[in-house]
Parts: structure tokens; sequence; C-alpha cells
């Protein structure tokens, strides 16, 4: 019975402690606007970690980039969901998500002052290891933390989840200070061939460290179940890539972090 009783010791001593993920809703400003993040992070982790910025989807901060940032901190870093839109700035349809979304896309520079205005909260945040922040980003996201790492932004690097490549100004990219991970659909309507060249040689002609997956059968919006289930439609969820793609970003964080 003794024996028994040491043995259950060592087995809760050696389980797992779930991480006690803390969250909370950030408000900060660009300029004269008003945003509103989400911070998430792991109360029992010691010392300054390294921080991941999210940027969100076409429709703003939703319960899915929330859910990211929560999985973030589980791993063990300090995660940031940067607004972009403003406050209360959240569309419903698609049809006034592509509105509000085109709003930034034709206009680079507000939309890299905003994911800036982000990076230096999550930077500026006491647990912050301020020497080795990331950013990542599901499509309109993706496009975003593309367009930060364009502007000259410190970071370790950048992951695009399914987010649109091209830029007005591909000859930023040689402001590009960390490394780049390009998570497509490679059946993705919004991100075809021609774009992905261009990319690459955009890269290419910079000196950028990059890397480029593309995952089979998978179009675009993959990493979201909210996208639905017809590839047909141009956006739908991908299980597969969307597992696999998370486990290339988590590699990536551990070489670019280590």
């Amino acid at each position: 019975m003794k024996s028994l009783a040491w043995l259950l010791l060592i087995l809760l001593a050696a389980a797992p402690v779930a991480a006690a993920v803390h969250t909370e809703t950030v408000e900060y400003k660009q300029d004269s606007a008003v945003l509103e993040g989400y911070l998430a992070y792991d109360e029992a982790a010691a010392g300054r970690r390294p921080g991941v910025l999210v940027v969100h989807e076409w429709k703003g901060i939703t319960a899915y980039e929330k859910k990211r940032a929560e999985q973030l901190a589980a791993l063990g870093y300090v995660a940031f969901v940067a607004d972009v839109y403003g406050k209360g700035v959240r569309p419903a349809t698609n049809e006034e998500a592509g509105k509000v979304s085109g709003m930034y896309r034709s206009n680079r520079g507000l939309l890299r002052s905003r994911a800036l205005a982000g990076l230096d909260v999550l930077k500026g945040f006491g647990r912050t290891d301020p020497g080795r922040v990331a950013a990542i980003g599901y499509c309109f996201g993706g496009t975003t933390v593309l367009e930060l790492a364009r502007s000259g932004a410190g970071l370790s690097g950048v992951v695009t989840f399914h987010g649109v490549l091209d830029t007005p100004n591909p000859g930023d990219a040689k402001n590009i200070k960390g490394r780049v991970l390009v998570l497509a659909g490679a059946d993705d309507p919004f991100v075809p061939e021609a774009q992905r060249v261009a990319f690459q040689d955009e890269m290419e002609k910079a000196g950028v460290d990059w890397q480029m997956v593309l995952y089979g059968g998978a179009v675009h919006s993959f990493t979201n179940p909210a996208s639905g289930n017809n590839p047909s439609t141009g956006a739908a969820y991908n299980e597969k890539a969307d597992k696999r793609s998370w486990e290339a970003m988590r590699l990536f964080f551990n070489e670019i972090f280590r």
C-alpha cells in the first residue's frame, strides 16, 4: 500500500501542469483611433516570454482569433490580438467585411500603422521579451503581418496563414528584418500560382530568409471551421491543413526563438 502511494505521488509529479491562461481586453490607440485588442498569457510562466502578435481575418476580432491567442499562451507565449479596424468595428456580413478590409488594403500605410500600434502594445507589456517577437495573421491578417514586416518592424519572424501575398510596394521587402513563413492552400483562388511566384521573386531579390508550404486540396481560410466545408466556394475548412500548418508554425517558432 505504501509503495502504491509513492507511485501515485511520482505520477502526479510527472503529469503536465495545465497552463493558467489569463485573458483580458486591452484598449489602446493609433493616433486618435481607439482600438480594442485581446491579450493572453500563462500566469504561471516565469520571466519574460517571447511574444506573438495575432492579426484577425476580414471580419475583425472574433472568438476564432481569441482562441488562437489562448492556444499560443498555453504554449508559453505572450499573445496579443491586434485590432486593425477599431473598437466596435466588427463587420457582420461578407459584404461589410469586404468594404472595411478593402479600405486598408488600398491604404497600406494605414494598415501598417494599425499593425505597428498593436506590436507596440505587445512589446511594451511587462511579461514580453521585446527582443523575441513574431507576428502571425489569418487571411486579411496574413496580408497585414507581411506589410508589417515590409515596414521594417522589429520582428524575429512572421507567419501568414492563407493570406494574400501581393503588395503595391514589393521593393519594401528589403526592410524585412526577420524570417518569413507562408502557409497557403495549393488551390486557394485568392492566392493563385502567379501571385505566389511574384512573392517568391520579391523575397529572393530582397535576400529574405523565407519558406512557403502549400497544402494540397486546401483553399482559402482553411484553418477556420467557420469557413464551412465546401471547397467549391473558394473558402473552406481543411482539418489536415489546419493541423499541419499549426505544427509548421510551432517548428518555425522553435527555430527563431531558440
